[in-house]
């Protein structure tokens, strides 16, 4: 079995909890309750023979007035900035926290646009998407109310950090 740690970061309130509740447990709950410090969850899969294990650690939002935990990202195999859709602020505070992850990690990196079962209230235009593009592996706009994109995003960030592991075993 192959072990991956995972961090998940953002701004408070953006849903980072309730896609891991999804993903986990195919659950969602309206109750908000806030992270203080890292919840780890557990979630094995099977891709192509190989199982994986995924160690999920659910980071406390990060805002003006709680600084980047950049020692919880230590021996991260990836990691997802979760943004709020109907909050363009979570955008910029997820370009932030990204930035300072990348000051430690060059890890994959995904975004997460969150809520989208709920109106957004901004959008990336063109130029905006292909400047994200670059910040971030890949990008998902998913719901953890409804599920929708999220099993598809850990499936495909699990797939990309199989063939990592994969190239680095050939090149040795």
């Amino acid at each position: 079995m192959i072990q991956k740690k995972i961090c998940l970061l953002g701004a408070s309130s953006v849903g980072k909890t309730s896609l891991v509740k999804q993903y986990v447990q195919g659950i969602f709950s309206e109750k908000y309750l806030t992270t203080i410090g890292v919840k780890i969850d557990k979630k094995t899969i099977t891709i192509e023979n190989d199982e994986v294990q995924f160690m999920l650690w659910d980071m406390e939002g990060n805002d003006s007035y709680n600084v980047f935990q950049e020692r919880y990202l230590r021996g991260a195999s990836g990691y997802i900035i979760v943004v709020d859709q109907t909050r363009s602020s979570s955008l910029l505070e997820g370009i932030d926290i990204n930035t300072l992850a990348r000051q430690v990690t060059d890890c994959p990196a995904i975004l997460a646009v969150n809520k989208s079962d709920l109106p957004a209230t901004w959008h990336l235009d063109n130029s905006e998407n292909e400047a994200y593009k670059n910040l971030f592996d890949l990008q998902f706009s998913t719901s953890a109310k409804t599920g929708a994109n999220v099993e598809e995003m850990f499936l495909t960030l699990a797939k990309l950090l199989l063939r990592c592991t994969n190239d680095d075993i050939t090149t040795k």
